[in-house]
């Protein structure tokens, strides 16, 4: 297991999603996600764990220039940003940044999923790092960020030598793998029975 504070993948501490597999083959049809992408994402792991720093910096600097987006990691009081929680979240982002290009879509990866939403949702924002933060992240900068993420990625797709082909391919691969993973993250956020 890894030594990540916080981070729970795979383990009793992450409660079933109440997303099925059935639901999420439908989920990935929906977006055209195949085995092909898998793949790709799976290629693209190689060409990213040497660099989940630098796309951090490049992330983290992207939100860090946005005040309504470093909102959600500053003080609920004064508005400060809160180091300790973006030295946190970070770290479990980099984590993310591997075990999105791992493309592992089994039970405890949907799992996982459900509890990453949960901790953008005021059901459980700032519990896992005791911030005192604010209640939540706006669904609508959670959902906004998928281009601004995979957008600045394909650059550092291209790093290690792949055709422009195999890169386009990592590239889309990564965009839908961004909205099926931002999806199941909105189920805290959808009224029930609605989802």
């Amino acid at each position: 297991m890894s030594t990540i504070p916080g981070y729970t993948h795979g383990t009793s501490a992450v409660a079933t999603s109440p997303v099925t597999l059935s639901d999420l083959e439908q989920m990935k049809a929906s977006v055209l996600f195949g085995e092909e992408d898998a793949r790709y994402l799976r290629m693209s792991h190689d060409v990213v764990k040497d660099q989940v720093e630098a796309i951090l910096d490049v992330w983290y600097g992207f939100v860090g220039s946005q005040p309504h987006l470093l909102a959600s990691f500053s003080g609920k009081t004064d508005g400060k940003p809160l180091a300790d929680y973006l030295g946190g979240v970070r770290r479990r982002f980099g984590q993310w940044i591997l075990d999105t290009a791992r493309a592992e879509y089994d039970q405890k990866w949907l799992d996982y999923q459900h509890e990453i939403g949960l901790r953008h949702h005021r059901a459980k924002k700032n519990v896992t790092d005791g911030a005192p933060s604010t209640d939540l992240v706006p669904f609508r900068n959670l959902f906004a960020l998928i281009f601004p993420v995979t957008f600045t990625l394909r650059p550092f797709l291209a790093t290690k030598g792949h055709s422009a082909d195999d890169v386009e391919k990592m590239h889309a691969a990564w965009l839908k793998s961004c909205l099926l993973q931002v999806t199941l993250w909105s189920h805290p956020y959808v009224k029930e029975g609605d989802f």
